[in-house]
């Protein structure tokens, strides 16, 4: 057998808007990915500065780089996440990686996401990241913790950046997203709903605790590190404004039938019966520290 059929073949989705001053080190560290193959495919957001020229200029010169058609409006990173996994032919790879258009990628991120899959047995995979600032700052994102069984209805799996998924199982995805077209491109952040298809569908996932990309961070990211009082505060506003408890029924509405233990018919009002989350709050966060927060705002009725 060819060496070269035995590379792990990536399909990478990128989803791009007003990021020129940030996509030529993204896609070069994706491009140099070690010991695998990589295709990227990119959908572009209507943009304002030179994405599009800047995209379809490199896909000339570089056989590694396909550009979706242009010209739509998706107003936000997990609707053109979603349009990239509706609209790409990548059964023919072996997994299906996401890429963000600001970050930096370590040259083996790829290929320890394949060894880790093989060695744990798991259909997905996420990672921790090194958050860095432009004031040379960095911090550690870590997510690793251990998996809770209803961990997934109230967080994603990490950034969706770090995600790669076996292609047998995004296939499947990919037809539950098409099935549920309409309702799911309600969800606000793609990576959240895809670690709960997953996990609701009994899929092992691995967490790596070892960080592969430094995630960059500014004042245009749709989502950020969540480090520090000011992110404290727009957690909390997040809670009052009524987001994060919608985001959670939604996601619970649309998987509910594959949850077990969750009520048979959640009710239209948006909200998860506070018996089940007294009764699981253990089983709600990876974090200890996240699981008290949880319940003190459920308590208090601020959730």
């Amino acid at each position: 057998m060819s060496t070269e059929l035995l590379v792990p073949r990536f399909a990478v989705l990128l989803s791009a808007y007003n990021g020129i001053k940030w996509l030529e080190p993204q896609v070069r560290t994706i491009i140099a990915q070690r010991a695998v193959r990589v295709t990227i495919f990119v959908s572009i957001d209507q943009s304002s500065d030179a994405t599009e020229d800047w995209i379809k200029h490199n896909a000339l010169i570089n056989t590694n780089i396909v550009v979706l058609p242009v010209g739509e409006r998706f107003g936000g990173a997990a609707k053109n996440f979603f349009r990239l996994i509706r609209d790409v032919d990548f059964k023919n790879f072996d997994y299906l990686s996401f890429a963000d258009q600001d970050d930096i990628w370590l040259e083996d991120k790829l290929i320890t996401a394949h060894e880790k899959i093989v060695e744990y047995g798991v259909s997905g995979y996420s990672g921790n990241v090194t958050a860095f600032w432009p004031d040379g700052r960095e911090y550690l994102i870590d997510k690793a913790q251990q998996q809770k069984k209803y961990d997934f209805l109230f967080e994603a799996a990490g950034p969706g950046c770090t995600y790669v998924l076996k292609i047998a199982q995004a296939l499947s995805f990919k037809e539950f997203l098409v099935r549920n077209w309409t309702f799911a491109n309600g969800i606000s952040l793609h990576d959240w709903l895809i670690y709960a298809w997953f996990r609701s569908n009994g899929l092992k996932w691995y967490i790596d605790p070892v960080p592969k990309m430094l995630y960059r961070q500014h004042n245009n990211n749709q989502v950020g590190a969540n480090s520090g009082i000011k992110a404290l505060v727009a957690r909390v506003n997040l809670l009052r404004t009524g987001w994060y408890r919608q985001e959670i029924w939604k996601i619970a509405f649309l998987l509910g039938d594959k949850i077990p233990g969750l009520p048979n018919s959640l009710s239209e009002n948006g909200k998860i019966p506070r018996r089940f989350l007294f009764t699981n709050a253990k089983r709600l966060r990876r974090r200890f520290r996240d699981q008290i927060f949880l319940l003190v705002i459920v308590a208090l009725g601020i959730y």
